[in-house]
């Protein structure tokens, strides 16, 4: 017997078409044209989701750089000063300590501060 694919073709049309709606012209309307263009909003989706990884690291790292030329220290000292202290914060946080609790990161640049310069004296 001949089985016929019918409303499991028509049911994962609908699928695609569903999640193209909202696109204009032939896009949300004609199956192929929407199912390309589903395809290719996936694989935009999925790089993005990696690049704003990347973006928002290079935000906090940006934040940090000011707040720390304002102190009279440069970011790169200023971060291998806490490996010396052994003090480890990530940049997020460290972006937000800046921005938000300026005394504490006033303390953090110190500690930063004697921690290279016992560095610099003991080498």
């Amino acid at each position: 017997m001949r089985v016929r694919k019918g409303s499991a073709r028509r049911r994962s049309k609908r699928r695609w078409l569903k999640e193209a709606s909202g696109n204009v012209m032939g896009r949300h309307k004609l199956y192929r044209t929407a199912r390309e263009t589903v395809i290719r909003a996936r694989v935009f989706a999925w790089v993005h989701r990696r690049l704003k990884k990347r973006d928002m690291r290079a935000l906090w790292i940006t934040r940090i750089t000011a707040a720390v030329r304002a102190r009279g220290m440069s970011y790169s000292v200023f971060i291998h000063g806490m490996d010396l202290a052994n003090i480890k914060l990530n940049r997020k946080m460290l972006s937000e300590i800046a921005i938000f609790e300026p005394q504490i990161f006033d303390e953090l640049v110190e500690i930063a501060k004697q921690s290279t310069a016992k560095a610099a004296t003991a080498a």
